[in-house]
């Protein structure tokens, strides 16, 4: 391994998440489109055309939230 894998690996999870964090602005950042891969592309062709297919396969905003609110509360 680099001694930059091995730095990262030393890290906490908070530092880990912070890092990720750090990284991921970077990419917001630039003025660039963030390219991506073929097979993630095609994967979400294929999920968007399926939700436009049945409209009840997906959940609402309000849904998401709850699940999120009932695993913190469970």
């Amino acid at each position: 391994m680099n001694i930059y894998t091995d730095t990262i690996r030393d890290l906490g999870p908070a530092e880990k998440l912070l890092l990720v964090e750090q990284i991921w602005d970077d990419l917001a950042a630039q003025d660039a489109p963030i390219p991506l891969p073929g097979w993630a592309v095609t994967e979400a062709a294929r999920r968007r055309d399926e939700m436009l297919a049945d409209p009840n396969l997906g959940s609402t905003h309000d849904q998401v939230w709850k699940r999120i609110d009932d695993s913190r509360n469970g």
